[in-house]
């Protein structure tokens, strides 16, 4: 990294991590000093796309916002294409994506997500359009992740479902907090009594977290050693977060 615009943006990445996901950011460190500049530029470009479509800075209107996503991603394809990019975040994940032979076309689908949440209201209302989603949104960074840690690409989509446990476990913890922004992710739900605050989820879906949870195995066997204490601390959390999620009151 002799570029000291590359430098800094990877510095601002690592600094965005540490700030909004402290969990991921501990997970991050037990990584290899080598890999870990390249995960702090990945989740600087997810976040920067979340921001786009749910930060207090936000473009006013839905289309605005598609647009912004459209000019987010045409800069980072811009970037891949000639090999650097000026961007101050995207900098660090164009640097990566060469250095560390990235899938970065991966990000195409996870954009696909977040345009989804363009329009504000979200209904998913089957198994695959929730599974689309996920595959978007969480899947394919782990996809990206997966020679971060040293998961051969034969393995790689052990390393898939297990983002998308993640992303599960998460729509399951916030589902109250998502409904208040007119947002349902998990088919099934029943709104009405969400709204009374009775149990509404569909129990299967819990159940199908812990399943998704079972492709940590997988990926703790396949990765680096230096990757596993990261990996479970992640697993460890998330685990506790569907045993609350369990005791909560919003499934049945």
């Amino acid at each position: 990294m002799h570029d000291a615009h590359v430098r800094e943006s990877y510095a601002r990445c690592r600094a965005v991590q540490r700030r909004h996901d402290p969990t991921f950011h501990v997970a991050t460190q037990a990584l290899g000093r080598d890999v870990r500049p390249a995960v702090h530029a990945l989740y600087g470009f997810v976040r920067g796309a979340d921001e786009i479509v749910d930060g207090p800075d936000r473009p006013p209107t839905a289309q605005d916002r598609r647009e912004a996503l459209d000019a987010w991603q045409a800069t980072l394809e811009d970037g891949l294409a000639t090999g650097h990019s000026d961007h101050p975040v995207i900098a660090a994940l164009v640097d990566a994506g060469v250095r560390h032979r990235l899938p970065l076309s991966e990000l195409g689908v996870y954009m696909d997500s977040m345009r989804v949440d363009c329009d504000g209201r979200v209904r998913l209302r089957t198994r695959q359009e929730l599974d689309r989603y996920m595959d978007g949104s969480a899947a394919a960074v782990g996809r990206i992740m997966a020679p971060l840690i040293g998961v051969r690409s034969e393995r790689r989509e052990d390393v898939a479902r297990l983002g998308t446990a993640f992303q599960l476990t998460n729509f399951l913890r916030d589902v109250r907090e998502d409904f208040a922004m007119d947002r349902v992710y998990l088919p099934g739900v029943d709104e009405d009594a969400l709204a009374a605050g009775r149990r509404a989820v569909p129990a299967e879906e819990l159940h199908r977290a812990r399943e998704l949870f079972g492709s940590a195995r997988a990926v703790l066997s396949a990765c680096t050693p230096r990757a596993r204490p990261g990996i479970a601390f992640a697993c460890g959390v998330y685990r506790l977060v569907l045993r609350r999620v369990e005791h909560s009151g919003v499934v049945g």
